[in-house]
């Protein structure tokens, strides 16, 4: 059955109300993974578990993404996306709700990997309908409203939800979020235009994952996709046992506060010169959140950790921009089925690089001391700014011209000297 592509009007104005939508959408999604930390204690309690076992629902939840993400990418290539993203939201809507009700532990760890699955799927469409209900040229902007979710999630949703898991209960907090699901629904179903592939699209061959990461500038993108991200998670993940060594536990939300809010103006920044500067925000961003972590690993001192902190939030807010649209251009010029693979592949790594992180930061913070964490971030963030200032011909510039992804063999894409 031939499906008739459904493009919105492309117009100078951005689409305000539909990138909005998938902001909260976005916001849903990485509210839903970051919670449980917020309200580890009375979870543990609730259900007769340690805090180990509890915390375990955020790597449940990240190996859903990480396991079904390029799978389902492929499985839906032919699905139209506005009723595929709207079907994703309802999983969401249905684990949530599933978590705010679990009478016990295996209940609650289902419920997490069924909300990872459907981040998976989510996360493999927000980042392409945004670009493609953009006017032209303004992709890149388009982007960075809709990844606000993402710091309003850590800078707003992750207190909100402590606080109401802290006076009511936990469960309250993701049934709150279950609720905001539920008007994200209406929202996008009449408020979001519907888009699909181009006609030509179902005819051409799916691209593999290995033919994709083939494709020039793909490889160099998702490398530094994984040192960004593990580097982040392993700082983040046990920034509290850090900030009580530097004598600011008491000062951990207000610091994760100013960290947010440093978030908010790095994607703002970020969206107005992404479609115009992307190399040079790239570079600043790795820049950052290297310094700030070097700050992290050689001093303790109260002033150099909120500058430290207020730096690391200016890079890691411009950071899911930055990197979803290095992977849509590189991807993009080779076709839309290699760019939508390049995206599928990119979730996967992002979330596995979350588990990992918080995997290594805590046996850097048992094994070896508290400063370990801020060592390794550091280390992993000047790699990254390494990649980045290494990948100059086909990865993180301007948008590409457009060129097939050939079958079989293809050229590696070093950059030429």
């Amino acid at each position: 059955m031939t499906t008739t592509t459904a493009s919105p009007t492309r117009r100078d104005v951005l689409p305000w109300s539909a990138l909005l939508a998938l902001g909260t959408a976005v916001f849903i999604t990485s509210l839903t993974e970051t919670l449980p930390a917020g309200v580890l204690p009375q979870m543990s309690s609730a259900l007769g578990i340690g805090s180990g076992a509890a915390g375990q629902t955020v790597t449940v939840y990240a190996a859903g993404t990480a396991l079904t993400a390029i799978p389902l990418a492929a499985a839906t290539a032919g699905v139209r996306r506005k009723p595929l993203l709207l079907g994703a939201m309802a999983v969401f809507l249905v684990a949530n709700t599933l978590s705010a009700a679990a009478s016990g532990y295996a209940v609650l760890l289902v419920s997490r990997f069924l909300a990872g699955v459907a981040a998976g799927l989510a996360w493999a469409l927000l980042a392409g309908y945004a670009r493609r209900i953009a006017p032209a040229g303004q992709e890149g902007r388009a982007l960075a409203i809709a990844m606000t979710g993402i710091p309003l999630a850590l800078s707003l949703g992750v207190p909100a939800g402590t606080l109401i898991g802290q006076q009511i209960g936990w469960r309250v907090s993701f049934a709150a979020v279950s609720a905001v699901t539920l008007g994200v629904l209406g929202w996008i179903a009449f408020g979001v235009p519907a888009v699909s592939r181009p006609p030509a699209a179902p005819r051409e061959p799916k691209p593999t994952t290995r033919q994709t990461l083939r494709a020039p500038g793909v490889a160099a993108v998702m490398v530094v996709v994984v040192t960004f991200v593990l580097g982040h998670t392993v700082m983040y993940a046990y920034i509290a046992p850090y900030l009580a060594h530097a004598g600011l536990g008491t000062a951990a939300d207000a610091i994760l506060l100013a960290f947010g809010s440093a978030c908010l103006v790095g994607i703002w920044y970020t969206g107005r010169h992404i479609d115009t500067r992307p190399r040079g925000l790239a570079l600043t961003a790795a820049a950052l959140f290297t310094v700030a972590t070097t700050a992290f690993a050689l001093t303790t001192a109260q002033a150099a950790v909120w500058i430290a902190a207020v730096a690391w939030g200016l890079g890691w807010g411009a950071a899911p921009t930055l990197l979803q649209t290095a992977a849509g251009q590189a991807g993009t010029r080779h076709g839309p089925a290699v760019a939508d693979t390049a995206q599928a592949i990119l979730v996967t790594l992002w979330n596995a690089a979350m588990a990992l992180g918080g995997i290594i930061g805590g046996l850097l913070l048992q094994r070896v001391d508290v400063t370990a964490d801020a060592v390794a971030a550091a280390g992993l963030g000047a790699l990254s700014l390494a990649v980045i200032a290494l990948a100059r011909q086909h990865a993180f510039g301007p948008h590409p011209p457009t060129r097939p992804l050939t079958a079989g063999r293809s050229r590696t894409g070093r950059p030429r000297r």
